[in-house]
């Protein structure tokens, strides 16, 4: 998922006709290779072909939003990459038995964790090293930190307290609001992104990085990324012509646009098929490690949010640090507030219990990182310190749940 970049690339483009490979040999390695018993070397390939469908998908579902618009197109992009997430979680949680049932607590928790922590932290690092002190709108990002933290405390931390049911699990009436909730407040929030206060998540100009005028050679960038990580951006021509933001590329063709919505669904049967093919072989994986099932959930968070994580450094190498935290936080805000949904209704054909409660060590993480969210956000500015902490942060996650 891209920040205030160029546009999709042109299917006809290098880039393009890679997408537009990857969906369907992965549609022709699923129907060859489903069902059957495959050597190491296969297992590899499969793994590699799946992070790539992965990528594919979202760049075709990038071309799909750049021709509808926003706010449509902060939707396709989120559901098509919770399609995926909840994909995954659901391939692994019918192989993996009783043993899956926190699979999609763990997931959600681990999406969490990495971009409140990891790719926060990552991008302050980043723009803090570039520019001494990275700059940013507190409210837009102190609302988008709200609603997450609003979001994981409903849906990870209320579960292990609930008496309705036992075992860190709602009810039935419990899950239902829980869903209903997490899909209002990130409607809302998509609406006031995109809509009611845009201006609250654009890229702050201060007087050292003052938005440069046209035609001097310099793009002129202002960017809101949509709660599904990808940014939309408003731009001018660069001194050769060159156009670089994308509300000022082409508009995708309707033809082209078709062609990706094709190639975007082939890829997501592509990512879907391919985990459950991949998913005995991942958990035994996980078993002859010794590592908890927690870490499955970790495997699929870090795949899901490889490309939010690489457009998050991107942007804040160039200074646009509002727009890597609009990356950051609307991912993980989508993960918790649609994949929680999907599998709640899920959970109706999954059977067995749907554990969503997070255990005691995860409920101080959680508080921890709020906290230092909290703190982070409201100046406005970071410096390497603000990036270390939550930097750290992520690292005692990660450690915790391969060693808890």
């Amino acid at each position: 998922m891209s920040g205030p970049a160029p546009a999709p690339a042109s299917i006809r483009s290098p880039l393009g006709l890679a997408a537009a490979a990857v969906p369907v040999l992965a549609v022709v390695v699923l129907a060859a290779l489903w069902g059957r018993h495959l050597p190491a070397i296969a297992e590899i390939f499969i793994v590699a072909l799946l992070t790539c469908s992965v990528l594919a998908a979202v760049h075709h579902a990038e071309v799909v939003a750049h021709r509808v618009g926003e706010p449509f197109g902060s939707l396709i992009l989120a559901v098509a990459v919770t399609v995926i997430e909840v994909g995954l979680i659901i391939s692994l949680m019918t192989s993996g038995g009783s043993s899956a049932a926190s699979l999609a607590r763990d997931t959600v928790f681990a999406a969490v964790m990495i971009t409140c922590n990891g790719i926060v932290g990552l991008s302050l690092l980043l723009s803090a090293l570039r520019d001494r002190t990275a700059q940013f709108n507190p409210e837009g990002t102190g609302a988008a930190l709200a609603t997450v933290i609003t979001l994981a405390t409903l849906g990870l931390v209320l579960p292990a307290f609930t008496t309705s049911t036992p075992g860190p699990e709602f009810s039935g009436p419990q899950l239902l609001f829980a869903a209903a909730t997490s899909l209002a407040l990130y409607g809302l929030f998509v609406f006031v992104q995109n809509v009611r206060h845009r201006d609250y998540f654009l890229p702050v100009h201060t007087p050292d990085h003052p938005p440069a005028p046209a035609g001097d050679g310099t793009a002129t960038t202002s960017g809101t990324a949509t709660t599904s990580g990808t940014a939309t951006t408003s731009g001018t021509a660069t001194g050769d012509g060159t156009v670089t933001d994308d509300e000022h590329a082409p508009i995708p063709s309707l033809k082209s646009t078709l062609t990706s919505l094709g190639l975007l669904l082939a890829a997501l049967i592509g990512v879907v098929g391919l985990a459950k093919v991949e998913s005995a072989t991942i958990e035994r994986a996980v078993a002859a490690a010794g590592l908890p099932q927690a870490v499955v959930g970790v495997v699929i968070a870090l795949l899901v949010l490889l490309p939010e994580t690489l457009a998050a450094g991107r942007n804040a190498r160039r200074g646009r640090t509002q727009i890597s935290l609009n990356l950051a936080l609307g991912s993980a805000m989508a993960s918790i507030g649609l994949t929680i949904p999907a599998i709640a209704v899920a959970s109706i054909w999954l059977g067995g219990p749907l554990l969503l409660g997070l255990g005691a060590t995860q409920i101080v993480l959680l508080a921890l990182t709020a906290g230092v969210g909290i703190l982070t956000v409201m100046p406005g500015r970071a410096t390497l310190l603000q990036a270390a902490v939550h930097l750290c942060l992520c690292a005692a996650y990660l450690l915790l749940a391969a060693n808890p």
